[in-house]
């Protein structure tokens, strides 16, 4: 028989106390009538004593400490999960927003996910194509692999987060089922809506499950955002075999989120005033990552966080550059030239990328001009400091060249169209057009014999003189 508890002991923002419990345990999830009628959910978070702290996933609003009942529901926090969540819109908790109608599942799952053997972990192998340059042909995104994207405010993040939606693909000859789940966390109105139009126009709504959690919603809400959408995606790659993408924008909101839930229960702060297991919350959801053996699925996820004050040592970049395998950065300079995307080429790094390209996956030449195209580009860096020093017009011929070949590359390979989508064969095609801008004896990072196969003799310097 169900206890049902009668008023709390105290009440502190978005968390409230109470006493004498019997029989809970920690994440349990607590169903709260107010006044009478009016239904909300919360989460037990702390536990002593019969003493609990639950998180109330709607807010406070309207509950006092005497018109509340709560009754413990036994369980923890779960969402149900079906194939045909794809396609569909839900908030931050998992209940459809988009008029549809209810998820017709009595399939449930916990969505703190269940704990995963290390040894039936695959090595994350192949690729995942986002028809965006700076990605697929320097900081290639392999399947199984968590590569984030540290951005700043203002800048294009949310458009690039849509590119990505409407052109990710397991390449043009595979024939495997793909699929992406868009958690978005603590967005306005406006970019919800731009997320929204921007999937249904473009014909992508189909395979997108996406879930939103406004920026007037609950904060404790953004808290179980990101680990509904994981397990909808452990559930459609693990169960259903699909490659799962997983976009999770912003974890700035997450972070912040805990931070002020922690503050709320008196915790002492670490950095910045973040919780000391921040790095261990990142952690948890970072790693829900991967394939597992004897499954044809794999989830793949790509994190967008915005730096505050574009600082890059920042609490949350600095921890989720310690998890994660990588990471993708944007750059307000490029963006203030008007290069699009604005992907900072040289901190931009994928640990993963030689596993998952190359002959077989790629094309062979892959790894090798990728090597020489970062060689090349932070040449252009050395060749841009001497100019600023001694004038232009002083350098080198050669020095001129690299200058001449960053230009190229930031307008030509970095920047393309927001609508432009690039097969693998393109992208390093115009790798390669771009090195035949530079001297064959510079191209030291490839072997000779690709660099017979490859490099664009008609236009070598050999052959326009």
């Amino acid at each position: 028989m169900a206890i049902e508890y009668l008023g709390l002991s105290n009440i502190n923002g978005p968390l409230v106390v109470l006493e004498g419990l019997q029989d809970a345990f920690y994440d349990e999830i607590v169903e709260f009538v107010v006044d009478g009628n009016k239904k909300k959910m919360g989460r037990i978070i702390e536990l002593y004593e019969g003493r609990a702290v639950i998180q109330v996933f709607e807010g406070t609003e309207n509950m006092s400490l005497v018109n509340t009942h709560t009754k413990l529901s036994g369980h923890p926090m779960e969402v149900a999960v079906s194939p045909d969540m794809l396609g569909r819109t839900f908030n931050g908790v998992g209940v459809p927003i988009d008029g549809l109608g209810p998820l017709l599942s009595t399939d449930k799952r916990d969505v703190n996910g269940l704990p995963l053997n290390p040894v039936r972990r695959e090595y994350p192998r192949n690729y995942i194509r986002t028809g965006i340059s700076a990605i697929d042909g320097l900081t290639t995104l392999i399947r199984g692999q968590k590569l984030p994207i540290f951005s700043g405010n203002g800048l294009p993040h949310d458009q690039l987060a849509a590119q990505i939606v409407k052109q990710a693909s397991l390449g043009d000859d595979s024939d495997e089922e793909f699929a992406i789940v868009f958690a978005a966390m603590g967005v306005k109105h406006d970019v919800a809506d731009f997320f929204r139009k921007t999937f249904e126009e473009s014909g992508v709504s189909d395979h997108v499950c996406m879930f939103l959690n406004l920026a007037n919603d609950p904060v404790v809400e953004r808290l179980i955002t990101p680990k509904v959408a994981l397990t909808v995606a452990e559930y459609l790659a693990f169960e259903c075999n699909k490659h799962i993408l997983v976009i999770l924008t912003d974890m700035t909101s997450f972070a912040e989120a805990l931070r002020e839930v922690s503050s709320s229960k008196g915790e002492i702060p670490s950095r910045k005033g973040y919780p000391g297991y921040l790095y261990s919350e990142l952690a948890t959801l970072y790693e829900r990552a991967g394939i597992v053996e004897g499954t044809k699925g794999s989830v793949t996820q790509l994190p967008i966080l915005t730096m505050p004050n574009d600082d890059i040592t920042h609490p949350i970049p600095d921890l989720t550059g310690y998890i994660t395998e990588g990471q993708i950065v944007l750059d307000r300079n490029l963006y203030g030239q008007g290069v699009y995307p604005p992907i900072s080429v040289l901190p931009s790094l994928s640990r993963l990328m030689k596993d998952g390209i190359g002959e077989g996956y790629t094309r062979e030449d892959h790894q090798g001009l990728a090597n020489q195209l970062f060689s090349a580009y932070a040449k252009v860096g050395e060749a841009r400091n001497l100019a600023s020093v001694i004038g232009e017009d002083e350098l080198s011929p050669l020095d001129k060249k690299y200058l001449e070949f960053g230009k190229e590359f930031e307008k030509r390979y970095v920047g393309q169209g927001p609508t432009e989508n690039r097969t693998i064969q393109e992208t390093l095609d115009l790798g390669w057009e771009l090195l035949g801008m530079l001297p064959k004896e510079e191209l030291d990072r490839i072997d000779t014999k690709i660099i017979e196969k490859y490099y664009p003799r008609e236009k070598s310097p050999d052959a326009q003189a």
